[in-house]
Formats: C-alpha cells, sequence, structure tokens
C-alpha cells in the first residue's frame, strides 16, 4: 500500500499531478483545490490512497491525512467508487459534507456529480452518525477554503468561540447556497457583517 509520497511536481492538470519520486513520475488523481495549491516544479507530500483493480492501479492524492480519511470512508457507501468519492470532495467541503449528512440535506448531495436523489439519500442513511464519529477524533477535519479561515479567525477575534463561530459560517454558507452563491466570490467584509448577524441571532 503506498499511504504517502513525497516528491517534484512535474506535470499540473485539473485532475492530476505527476510528481517524481526518486526518479519515477507517478500519476495521482486529485481535486482541483489539490492541483490548483501546488505549483510546478515545487516540492510536494500527498497522502495517497491506491485503488487495485483487476486491470488497473490508480493512486488518488490528498494535501492532508483528513481528507484521505473521508475519501476512504464515503466509498464505503453502497454504489460510491472512488471517482464518485473523489468528487464529492470535489464540490464539499468536509465540513459541508458532515452538515448535510446531519441535516439530511439531500439537495446538497446532489450537487455533486454522478450521484442522483436515490444515491443521496443512501449516503446519509449509511453515513449518519459516522462523520460525527470522525469530526470528533479530528480525523475528517480537513483543508479549509481561506476565506473560511480567515472569517472564522475575524469571528473569535471578536468574542465568538470556535462552535458559534463554525455555527455562523454554516448559516451563511447555506443562505448563499440556496441564492446560487459562491461564498468565496464575496468581499470579506460582506461575509463577516453577514456572519456576525447570523451569529447574533443566534446567541438571542
Amino acid at each position: 500500500m503506498i499511504s504517502l509520497i513525497t516528491g517534484t511536481v512535474r506535470s499540473i492538470h485539473s485532475d492530476r499531478l505527476v510528481v517524481e519520486v526518486g526518479g519515477i513520475g507517478l500519476s495521482v488523481l486529485v481535486n482541483p483545490s489539490t492541483s490548483g495549491a501546488v505549483t510546478l516544479g515545487s516540492s510536494v507530500q500527498l497522502f495517497t490512497s491506491l485503488v487495485v483493480r483487476e486491470d488497473s492501479l490508480t493512486l488518488f492524492g490528498f494535501l492532508n491525512e483528513q481528507a484521505r480519511s473521508l475519501f476512504e470512508l464515503v466509498q464505503t457507501v453502497s454504489g460510491v467508487g472512488p471517482k464518485v468519492a473523489l468528487s464529492i470532495l470535489s464540490v464539499l467541503t468536509p465540513e459541508d459534507l458532515g452538515r448535510a449528512i446531519a441535516q439530511e440535506d439531500v439537495s446538497a448531495i446532489e450537487r455533486v456529480p454522478g450521484i442522483g436523489r436515490k444515491g443521496a439519500q443512501r449516503m446519509i442513511l449509511e453515513l449518519k452518525g459516522k462523520l460525527s464519529d470522525l469530526s470528533e477524533s479530528g480525523t475528517y477535519q480537513g483543508h479549509q477554503p481561506a476565506w473560511r479561515e480567515q472569517l472564522s479567525s475575524a469571528l473569535v477575534s471578536l468574542g465568538f468561540s470556535p462552535k458559534e463561530s463554525d455555527n455562523a459560517i454554516g448559516a451563511l454558507v447555506n443562505r448563499l447556497q440556496s441564492e446560487g452563491v459562491d461564498a468565496s466570490s464575496v468581499d470579506m467584509s460582506d461575509l463577516l457583517k453577514d456572519a456576525l448577524a447570523n451569529g447574533k441571532n443566534s446567541r438571542g
């Protein structure tokens, strides 16, 4: 089992990296956020999952162990293979997926290519409780988008607890998603203002 590689990035595509390790170029399937986080010629460390099929060996790579754990967990759902699992991590952050499972938000999971309504319902049924266990053990808290980390830090500096910050941001993300808006495209000052309002309402 190849569980970790460290090498030089020789080729970058939206869904794949070629990483040179010991003079050998390994093709590693990744999601767009991972390919966007590396630069050509740079050194990279990837936590990997090797998928063995009768006619192929496919290596999937992640920037942290938590994302890999989640990738492997969602494949325990009936009908979810490695490529669909990678698509899930491309569309939903670990936090968003955990929230969708907990709230039984079928529409959020349906956004993933290759997963229809029945597939989303099955995923909620089979993962219910498993993601919360992972969250408590710290094994799926993966990389957060830069805007989310900045917003969380700002809220904590203003007196919010980490849990209150996460709740306020979660409510904000849900509202923006319902309006078809990508939070990363919104000005940080506007995000902060909305998150503060959400936090104030939740605090009463």
